[in-house]
């Protein structure tokens, strides 16, 4: 079962959820990219009260303007974007009693700001660093690397097939503009996955607005991978 989702940079617990629940990872960045979407920020929520936010942001330039890649996106000072996100969230959670394991996602990224200035490379980092701590054992590949074709579900669908994916993973959002006859095509079932609207657990309450390093630091890296395994075993029993 495969999920394909472009770099998110500390993703929402929404999105980490779905990769977390598929066997395979097809990082998607040879697409445009969006500067009001997650490639090179994210939405800090305060440890105690995650209705207090803050957006954490990795300025960036492109060099091609608006058409610019995912994958050619840079970082405008990498030197200062480190000291950011180490302030930020060390400041954010740094009193959690889970503070280890947030501290071992961060020292991820922060290597990766030291030797690349690349904003694609930073995100990708910092989701597979949240991913391995949660116990995530499954396979990430780079879209640019498969050939597919252009149009966004035959793209898609191209990717899926190309990998020998069985299934194909999709989130609430792509399911709003995906057109199915590609996978159909390929003879592979699309399979929706959600996350629980759920005002009275916090977790799901804020999982589509907020990093997941908040969720992290409030239930710790086992007992969150089980809620994400329960998610998968409820979506997929």
């Amino acid at each position: 079962m495969c999920a394909i989702h472009q770099p998110n940079l500390f993703p929402r617990l929404s999105t980490l959820a779905k990769l977390f629940a598929a066997d395979r990872w097809i990082v998607l960045t040879d697409v445009q990219f969006t500067r009001r979407d997650f490639q090179h920020r994210a939405r800090l929520a305060a440890l105690d009260d995650p209705g207090r936010q803050q957006w954490l942001t990795l300025p960036t330039h492109l060099p091609h303007g608006r058409p610019t890649l995912i994958s050619q996106a840079r970082l405008v000072d990498p030197c200062r974007s480190r000291r950011t996100v180490e302030l930020l969230v060390r400041q954010y959670y740094g009193r959690s009693r889970h503070w280890g394991a947030v501290r071992e996602v961060l020292e991820a990224v922060m290597h990766t700001l030291d030797t690349s200035g690349c904003v694609a490379g930073v995100a990708k980092r910092s989701t597979i660093a949240l991913l391995t701590a949660l116990g995530w054992s499954g396979e990430v590949l780079d879209s640019s690397e498969i050939p597919s074709r252009q149009n966004r579900s035959e793209r898609l669908a191209d990717l899926a097939a190309a990998t020998g994916s069985t299934h194909y993973l999709c989130g609430s959002g792509g399911l709003r503009y995906l057109d199915v006859g590609p996978f159909d095509a390929h003879g592979i079932p699309v399979l929706p996955f959600h996350t629980p609207v759920d005002a009275d657990d916090p977790l799901w309450q804020w999982s589509r607005r907020t990093s997941s390093l908040w969720a992290l630091s409030k239930s710790g890296p086992r007992a969150l991978a089980n809620r994400l395994a329960a998610r998968r075993g409820a979506a997929f029993p």
